[in-house]
């Protein structure tokens, strides 16, 4: 399968701070991502690069084909969906949750003097539907619980029918029903042979859900792991992840940790 993104010795330096440190790292067009790994591993870092919001200080990056620095990002990132705190800070609270997801069709965040079709308005319907938020469809973004958000986030991210799929810690905040609605959901696009390749950055492994075929693993900017999820999510590989001795479970293909105690050592 074709890459939809490459990442050759990529690294990424802030003043003093390296955020990301000679990463290597290929998504192919079939495949469905979790990235994991504690606070500052970079994570959100390599997201940025990875939709063009930020270049990298030395290496290679390669997204649909376009090498950063040589291509338009303007014209690139209309091909990619990115669910992130940062996008949902922008969006008008007393916009209604259809114009929303519509809008994505420009690339443009808040309705101004753009013209939509019935087949736009039809689409941000069927996306609606799709990650079970139509019944929001005439609410404005600012009524909605924060699940509801990531929902209607979801639904604006596959808009413009993207060739890549990027959703920056889309659980963070919510509670335990909102985080399994949003695996649900999540579970369901993932399964889709139709999906876009997706990259889904996460803290927490009872948020990957099933589906998702491969894992990268981070800490402090650097790659512990990486491969299909069998072989990457591990004890071993989630211990030097987060730097601390982990027991990890796994259930209706589901996936539970935590810290391993002299109890529970054996």
């Amino acid at each position: 399968m074709p890459a939809v993104l490459e990442l050759a010795d990529v690294t990424v330096r802030r003043g003093t701070a390296t955020l990301l440190d000679d990463v290597t790292w290929v998504v192919r067009d079939d495949q469905r991502w979790v990235v994991l790994g504690p606070n500052g591993a970079g994570k959100t870092t390599l997201l940025q690069v990875a939709s063009a919001q930020m270049h990298p200080t030395e290496g290679v990056v390669a997204v649909l084909d376009e090498i950063i620095g040589m291509v338009d990002v303007f014209e690139l990132r209309p091909r990619i969906g990115l669910t992130s705190a940062a996008l949902a800070e922008r969006i008008p609270r007393d916009e209604a949750v259809r114009d929303v997801v519509v809008s994505a069709s420009y690339g443009v965040v808040g309705r101004w003097r753009e013209h939509y079709d019935d087949l736009d308005h039809a689409r941000a319907e069927q996306l609606l539907q799709e990650v079970g938020a139509l019944h929001l469809l005439d609410r404005t973004f600012g009524t909605l619980s924060e699940g509801e958000r990531k929902r209607v986030q979801i639904a604006r991210a596959l808009m413009a029918d993207p060739e890549l799929l990027l959703l920056d810690e889309p659980a963070a905040g919510l509670d335990l029903g909102g985080r399994e609605d949003l695996v649900s959901t999540l579970t369901v696009l993932a399964q889709d042979p139709t999906s876009p390749a997706t990259v889904l950055v996460s803290h927490h492994v009872e948020e990957i859900p099933p589906g998702f075929t491969h894992a990268l693993l981070l800490r402090q900017g650097r790659v512990v792991a990486s491969g299909p999820v069998d072989e990457v999510v591990t004890e071993a590989n989630l211990a030097a992840t987060f730097g601390m001795p982990l027991v990890l479970t796994r259930e209706d293909g589901r996936f539970a940790a935590r810290r391993r105690t002299r109890r529970t050592a054996g």
